[in-house]
């Protein structure tokens, strides 16, 4: 019963990391159904909005920035490949969620209300705060409405895609023969061409170098680029200047006294015997009496409630240990459970109890009494709740103005420096389409390299960066993109002609050699000592290479392979084959293992792609031409 609880807990405070600002701008209806005219696509009636469009390509465009660092690209985000596949995963997640409704998987009001209580972000001294609960939210601006629903929404959806993902079937036969591949080992020796010798052979003219700078002029374009000064307004920086007085904590202490209570805790075990809610009244019969059967032996022999829990509990998380269920205060349980539990005294047995999972019998083994923590001990605590109220009201104050500001007086970042009590900071050099790391994002971006910006010499407006952060900038420099000049470039130009010349040589005396060696005849090469190699263990061969080695037949050795790349060329000589000898268990339940998470995804993969032919979908792609 309770697994599912434990297990989605950390799911819950995922979603909740996950969810962007935009989102919460809207209401729940919004959030199942944007207007009409506006939306993107539609799934069996069920409308995807431009704002849940949007909140999609802000995450991944997160997780991409996250990933990639200083390669990251934000003018990517713009291309309609890129937005058409965000809204093609919105699709098959749409349509996976009807299919969830259409079978019948849902998350039960108990069931969401048990894994949102055990979010730490959302507890006080270990126990559920509703208080806590709505300002967590608050501070994303999101109402308890949307959240449940979101959360509702994903866990009905891993109910689903959970089902196929654990499907995955990986035969013995087929196991044992990848794991033969993959474990096999192949001797070689490797002859590395003379590459610098190639290269002296090389001459590049003058007008070969005009010519590949004629024909490839946008190789040697530099991007438009500015310089300028910023000013941020954040609300960590005003709660590390928030100074809170000793009479404001002990007055904050008093009010909220039953927040620093330590909850009275329960430490019992139980026997469950599972029924679902909606099951027939015969079926409830039978398991009502099976839990009577059960609950007789527990009386005649209360000393063995363990070994019977273990026995016979259906609740798999707890029956291995004996029915125990660990410590737990109210607010934690289903209500019928937690009455139970509560009304008994240490050693005692329950009745039968009976909540939407079954019949419980319950023991109760232990009670931790609460306690009130005393002021020095959560005096560090309250003085940061109310540094950081205070900086979140003083900024939500400040917002306003700093936006009025800037944009008032936008010859000047002065002015809104000075509201602030901040400083006008200097940027380097930001190139156009490129996000560097920092404050910047792709709005701030575009704003420095807006018209206004650029021409007008005005200052953006104040961007939400995110994280409660606010920067306006004013651009001091400009370079619009141009072309570097011949002069510049041409020494990069022959370098780079001569080594694609030298490389053509290698791999035509290179080739040449390949045909000898296969043909059995002696050839003047340095052969390297041998080195055995593995497909997981390529050494510093890349992978055309390495996988060109495994192709070679091991029934005809030695075999010679060849490979030209940016290096050189190269000849390897395949001088034997090692097959793995015996496989022991633990190889081959990790490779079981792994091949059953493969062909779970593709099960899914499948499966969706099957629901995606048989709904009712309509979708709005973007072109190329599109301009947002």
């Amino acid at each position: 019963m309770f697994d599912f609880v434990h297990e989605n807990k950390r799911i819950v405070q995922v979603i909740l990391a996950l969810i962007i600002l935009p989102f919460a701008f809207w209401g729940v209806n919004s959030a199942r159904n944007a207007g009409a005219d506006s939306s993107l696509a539609k799934v069996n009636g069920e409308k995807i909005s431009p704002q849940e469009f949007d909140n999609a390509r802000q995450q991944q465009a997160q997780r991409m920035r996250e990933t990639m660092g200083g390669q990251f690209d934000a003018t990517m985000l713009e291309r309609a490949e890129f937005k058409n596949a965000i809204l093609e995963n919105l699709v098959t997640e749409r349509v996976l969620s009807s299919e969830a409704k259409r079978e019948g998987l849902s998350i039960g009001d108990e069931q969401l209300a048990q894994i949102i209580a055990g979010v730490e972000a959302f507890q006080v001294a270990g126990k559920f705060d509703k208080k806590r609960y709505q300002d967590a939210l608050s501070a994303q601006n999101m109402t308890p409405e949307i959240f449940e629903y979101k959360v509702r929404q994903d866990l009905s959806g891993r109910q689903l895609t959970g089902a196929y993902l654990n499907s995955g079937f990986a035969a013995s036969a087929v196991v044992d023969h990848l794991i033969r591949l993959n474990e096999q080992q192949r001797v070689i020796s490797v002859a590395q061409l003379d590459f610098d010798s190639e290269l002296k052979k090389v001459q590049v003219s003058a007008v070969d170098v005009k010519a590949y700078y004629e024909k490839n002029a946008s190789e040697f374009q530099l991007p438009e680029q500015v310089k300028v000064d910023y000013v941020s307004l954040s609300a960590a920086t005003l709660e590390n200047q928030t100074v809170i007085s000793e009479s404001a904590i002990k007055q904050y202490y008093d009010e909220h006294a039953p927040e620093f209570a330590t909850p009275e805790l329960r430490q019992a075990a139980h026997i469950l015997i599972a029924v679902a809610k909606q099951a027939s009244d015969a079926d409830k019969e039978i398991a009502k009496k099976k839990a009577e059967q059960i609950l007789q032996q527990v009386k005649q022999a209360p000393a063995k409630f363990a070994e019977l829990a273990t026995k016979n509990s259906q609740d798999p998380g707890s029956a291995a240990k004996g029915g125990d269920l660990g410590e737990f205060g109210r607010g934690m349980m289903v209500k019928a459970f937690e009455d139970g539990a509560f009304s008994l005294k240490v050693g005692e047995i329950s009745g039968l109890v009976q909540s939407d999972f079954g019949f419980h019998i319950i023991k109760l083994n232990g009670i931790k009494t609460g306690a009130v923590q005393p002021l020095a001990a959560v005096k560090a605590t309250i003085a940061q709740r109310l540094k950081a109220q205070t900086a979140s009201d003083r900024f939500a104050e400040l917002a306003e103005k700093f936006n009025n500001t800037v944009y008032e007086q936008s010859d000047s970042l002065k002015p809104a420096a000075t509201l602030i009590g901040g400083t006008i900071q200097k940027s380097a050099w930001l190139v156009k389409g490129q996000v560097p790391a920092g404050i910047w994002d792709a709005k701030l971006l575009a704003a420095v390299f807006s018209d206004d910006a650029l021409n007008k010499s005005r200052n953006t407006s104040a961007i939400d960066v995110g994280q409660n952060v606010l920067v306006a900038a004013h651009v001091v420099e400009h370079q619009p993109a141009r072309a570097r000049p011949l002069a510049e470039v041409s020494a990069s130009i022959n370098s780079k002609l001569q080594h694609q010349q030298a490389l053509d040589l290698a791999e035509k005396e290179g080739s040449a050699l390949l045909v000898k060696l296969q043909k059995g005849e002696s050839v003047n090469v340095t052969w390297q000592p041998e080195k055995t190699i593995s497909r997981n263990q390529r050494d510093n061969l890349n992978v055309e290479t390495l996988r060109e080695i495994f192709k070679a037949d091991a029934k005809k050795l030695p075999a010679f392979i060849a490979q030209k790349s940016i290096a050189g060329y190269t000849i390897v000589r395949v001088n034997a084959v090692k097959d793995i000898a015996t496989i022991d268990e633990a190889k081959r339940a990790g490779y079981s293992q792994q091949l059953q998470r493969i062909m779970g995804e593709e099960l899914l993969r499948a499966y969706s792609a099957d629901a995606r032919k048989n709904a009712d979908i309509s979708v709005k792609l973007f072109a190329e031409t599109e301009k947002k």
